[in-house]
């Protein structure tokens, strides 16, 4: 993700355009990496981010390979198969800026619909 900056086109007509906005990919990823450390399972971390068991999957696949998630094996847990996922230093930092880039996307979409909104009151 790199810097982005937002410019208002016309308040009238509602649109903002984006640069450099957050991938529809990385919404996924940010989605996952809030929930995934207290999740004890795939299938409670599909419920939670309302996505299938499937896509969770993919998405865990994603972020391991990038390094952003590690798994973590219990050992004395009764299934041997039953894994903690935890991130990592830089899968911290990833879901801080992402964090941040969606905070400032909202922020400017909500200084659009407050300056839409006090046009509107000035007509009446």
């Amino acid at each position: 993700m790199k810097k982005y900056t937002i410019e208002i086109q016309s308040l009238n007509e509602y649109k903002i355009r984006v640069f450099m906005q957050v991938t529809p990919e990385e919404k996924d990823h940010l989605q996952v990496m809030q929930h995934i450390e207290a999740c004890s399972s795939q299938k409670e971390l599909a419920q939670n981010v309302g996505f299938s068991v499937g896509k969770v999957n993919y998405v865990i696949k994603a972020l391991l390979e990038k390094g952003y998630v590690k798994m973590h094996k219990f050992v004395k847990a009764e299934n041997k198969k039953a894994y903690r996922y935890l991130l990592t230093k830089e899968g911290l930092k990833k879901k801080i800026g992402l964090t941040e880039a969606f905070i400032e996307i909202k922020k400017r979409e909500y200084e659009v619909l407050q300056e839409s909104l006090k046009q509107d009151k000035e007509k009446l």
